[in-house]
């Protein structure tokens, strides 16, 4: 099965699925509904017919997860999201707080050929702006399991990997404050009654930035080898 014989909706679950699922869990019913933004009775008819053909399993008692048919063509829309919205925010000057919902609409209609020449034009990226791996053409990607700011323990210093993108309103909060893939910042050890995470950016300043707990769990972050 090919990506042009998906419909819209198809990629849309396997998209989702695959992000509930690519550390090794499975996806339950209502993990996909909440998602998607969908009722969960509409998830069962779905998950149903991408069953029987042959794009996901059934594990007993636990969820579903991509087969390797599915897996595939998971990462092939993923791979057209992330280009999508690097082209969009280095050469049409998109910001990367409002590419996302422009990428989700496009990736349905851009063709894997249109996608190959933008990522040629880009000079093959192997990130897009948020800092998440774009899987290549052959559907190899990075691995991600990354631990969140929220987990960070006091005193660690750390590099920003990636952020998540669905939400726009966090990712202007992520820019003002200056937490940005690649950036330095090390943990501060004054705890807050409302538990923010102190931060410090490396950046030749005592400022402290006080990281919400809710926007904390949205950033990931790698231990700094230096």
């Amino acid at each position: 099965m090919t990506a042009r014989s998906l419909s819209r909706s198809v990629e849309d679950y396997l998209k989702a699925i695959y992000a509930l699922s690519e550390h090794g869990d499975t996806a339950s019913t209502s993990a996909i509904a909440e998602a998607l933004d969908i009722q969960p009775a509409s998830v069962t008819g779905m998950v149903k017919r991408l069953a029987g053909d042959g794009l996901l399993e059934h594990v007993p008692y636990k969820g579903v997860r991509l087969t390797e048919p599915g897996t595939t063509e998971a990462l092939r829309v993923l791979r057209r999201h992330r280009i999508l919205e690097t082209y969009l925010c280095e050469r049409l000057g998109y910001s990367w707080d409002d590419v996302h919902e422009e990428a989700e609409r496009l990736e349905h209609a851009a063709s894997d050929q249109l996608i190959e020449q933008m990522s040629r034009a880009l000079g093959s990226p192997r990130h897009d702006p948020h800092g998440a791996p774009i899987p290549t053409p052959a559907g190899v990607i990075e691995e991600t399991d990354l631990k969140t700011l929220a987990d960070a323990p006091a005193g660690a210093r750390l590099r920003i990997r990636a952020v998540r993108d669905e939400h726009s309103a966090d990712l202007r909060s992520m820019a003002e404050e200056g937490l940005t893939p690649g950036t330095l910042v090390t943990v501060g050890t004054e705890t807050s009654v409302d538990g923010s995470i102190p931060v410090f950016l490396d950046s030749g300043t005592d400022f402290q930035r006080a990281v919400p707990p809710e926007l904390a769990r949205q950033i990931y972050v790698v231990a700094d080898p230096d």
